[in-house]
């Protein structure tokens, strides 16, 4: 039994108890905490580029009781949600065209895959001209970060869609449009959520690039000026506060897809 289990461990998409992912899970994370510690308490590495964990946790303390760090964690949040909410409803039905329609395809496929190849960092001095330095440039940069992948990955799940299931439907005699309302998208929603998780995970990425430049707030903001001066306890609370949010949001994206679509296939 116990070399059967084992062996379950390391098969292909083998499946594994719910018991044995979380405490997997701890381990891992109980690991790279330990070797953090060994490594700052060892003096192994400078403090200068690897503080200890008490020092951040210190530096956590200390930030949250300021009310600029929760002002910070707000307006970061606000520049994702709303480039990511922008890009979703731009991306969305693109995809969707291109992915049903030939046509639509030969649009939009072929200029999207040649701009997603472009960082959206290149495009800051451009968003500046044409927009300035407010907090829509800053938008912006985390919607030319999403909104390119986001047409591909939506134009794929469309693709996606059983063809059979679709000629299935006008066999019974239904319209064009009640395929597409009735069939094509409630079949793409699972995989359209797991992809809407993902660019949700590329717009916390693009968060910092777009609080590069003329910004006196948010947690690239705060990463930032850290660096300026040599605060690497607080360059890692900022990207532990990043990764958390990101944590977090990914977590229930999981959630609902799971409790809206039980029966497709999704992570843990």
């Amino acid at each position: 039994m116990q070399k059967k289990k084992k062996h379950q461990l390391f098969k292909i998409r083998g499946e594994i108890s719910r018991k044995v992912y979380m405490i997997t899970v701890v381990a891992t994370f109980v690991g790279i905490l330990a070797l953090w510690s060994l490594l700052s308490y060892g003096n192994l590495v400078s403090p200068t580029f690897l503080p200890s964990p008490g020092k951040v946790w210190a530096s956590m303390v200390t930030n949250v009781q300021s009310g600029d760090f929760w002002g910070y964690v707000w307006i970061s949040f606000y520049r994702v949600l709303m480039g990511y909410l922008i890009t979703c409803l731009l991306a969305i039905p693109i995809g969707i065209l291109a992915g049903t329609f030939k046509i639509a395809e030969a649009i939009f496929v072929p200029v999207t895959e040649f701009i997603r190849y472009m960082p959206a960092t290149a495009f800051i001095p451009l968003i500046i001209v044409w927009i300035g330095l407010g907090e829509s440039a800053k938008i912006s940069v985390i919607f030319v970060g999403c909104f390119f992948q986001m047409v591909l990955m939506v134009a794929d799940n469309a693709k996606s869609v059983s063809g059979e299931l679709l000629q299935a439907s006008y066999t019974l005699g239904a319209s064009r449009f009640q395929v597409l309302r009735k069939v094509l998208f409630p079949a793409l929603l699972p995989d359209l959520m797991n992809t809407m998780r993902l660019i949700m995970g590329w717009a916390w990425s693009y968060l910092v690039a777009a609080e590069l430049f003329a910004t006196s707030s948010g947690l690239g903001f705060m990463i930032m000026r850290a660096q300026r001066y040599m605060q690497t306890e607080v360059i890692f609370l900022g990207i532990l506060v990043i990764g958390l949010l990101g944590l977090i949001i990914d977590r229930l994206f999981a959630l609902m897809n799971k409790k809206l679509f039980p029966w497709a296939e999704g992570g843990r």
